[in-house]
């Protein structure tokens, strides 16, 4: 047992301090109310933007209704939505002396970047229940019941909490928030490469791989199936889509292999 209480102390340490680090992201967002009404108005405004503005153009494949095949693709796209702002903040936290007043304190290196990626868990949770209560509001519901929807639900944490983790290691390794702050634009064109908004069958070849191959139309083809939702993959699709719960998960699993370590690494070397 002697063997085993430094690694176990370890991580008591860890959690204990990661979870102090979630309450300090929590209460930064309290102190500057503004960027999370900003956050939480975001998913509402898109249900309207997409669903009601775009959707009176677009045929969904099935004929079925286009807010029911869009909120889906809104839900990946929130999910998504981790790697930028973890990106922002670490990369603000890192650029201003926070990172280098954390390593000066009697605290486990790697809480750091647990306690950013855990807080962008929990309000990725609020903003995914406000998207929800506004794809209500507009007609969408999942069809199949409460299981197949919680495992759906499910799903976009998995990768949300993955994509932190990518967002925690640019943040660390670009040279300051404002390079951070000029890559968000580029998260627009990933989340509209893929089936979020429409079916790819109508792409150029080239262009349809790159968006088949997408994780988010990976998420989004999963929670069409789970949700019962049209647009569901059926018929010659690519391996992600024909397999896109597998898809989701070996994703997320390959992001978090990568990533973790990575960002642990980049933020001892940032120090030095």
């Amino acid at each position: 047992m002697t063997g085993l209480a430094p690694p176990l102390d370890r991580l008591r340490w860890t959690v204990t301090d990661g979870l102090t680090l979630v309450g300090r992201e929590l209460g930064r967002l309290r102190h500057d109310p503004g960027e999370l009404v900003a956050a939480l108005i975001f998913p509402a405004v898109m249900v309207v933007l997409f669903g009601y503005v775009f959707g009176s153009a677009i045929q969904v494949p099935d004929g079925g209704d286009y807010r029911e095949y869009l909120m889906p693709g809104l839900f990946a796209m929130v999910s998504f939505s981790a790697l930028l702002g973890v990106m922002t903040r670490t990369a603000a936290d890192a650029s201003r002396g926070v990172m280098d007043r954390f390593r000066s304190m009697p605290m486990a290196r790697s809480a750091v970047p647990f306690g950013q990626t855990g807080a962008d868990l929990l309000t990725g949770l609020l903003m995914l229940a406000i998207m929800v209560g506004a794809g209500l509001l507009v007609g969408w519901q999942p069809h199949r019941g409460l299981i197949p929807a919680a495992q759906a639900f499910l799903l976009m944490v998995v990768l949300r909490y993955a994509l932190s983790w990518v967002g925690v290691y640019v943040g660390l390794v670009v040279k300051n928030d404002q390079v951070a702050d000029a890559m968000v634009p580029l998260g627009l064109p990933f989340t509209m490469l893929s089936n979020a908004f429409v079916p790819t069958g109508g792409m150029p070849g080239w262009l349809r791989f790159l968006a088949d191959w997408n994780p988010v139309s990976a998420l989004t083809a999963a929670s069409r199936e789970l949700f019962g939702n049209p647009g569901a993959p059926s018929g010659d699709v690519a391996w992600p889509l024909a397999h896109a719960v597998a898809a989701v998960l070996l994703w997320s699993a390959a992001l978090l292999v990568i990533f973790v370590p990575l960002s642990l690494r980049a933020y001892q070397r940032r120090g030095r």
